[in-house]
């Protein structure tokens, strides 16, 4: 079975929070964002909303994208989620 790990990113309904993650399942990290049943940041500040995400075959290959988004500007996040999705709509019903 072929591996894919997710680095993505959730903010909430005024887009003033971004949350930038890792998971090898976005469907399922995504559910437990939206139903906070996951204590912390995204709790929080309810970040339930998919702005962005990015495949990769190796969690290798994307916790080195999770950190060189994490460590970028907000100027730069909000350029690259505006770039993938320009209305910062929820693409969380676009998944399969």
């Amino acid at each position: 079975m072929e591996r894919r790990f997710y680095v993505y990113i959730m903010t909430n309904n005024n887009n003033t929070v971004l949350y930038t993650g890792i998971t090898n399942s976005i469907v399922r990290r995504v559910d437990e964002h939206k139903e906070g049943t996951s204590p912390g940041f995204t709790n929080k500040y309810r970040a339930t909303k998919l702005v962005y995400y990015e495949l990769f075959p190796t969690v290798e290959s994307a916790i080195l994208r999770e950190k060189q988004i994490k460590g970028g500007s907000r100027e730069k996040k909000q350029d690259l989620i505006s770039d993938f999705n320009s209305d910062w709509r929820d693409l969380s019903d676009e998944l399969i």
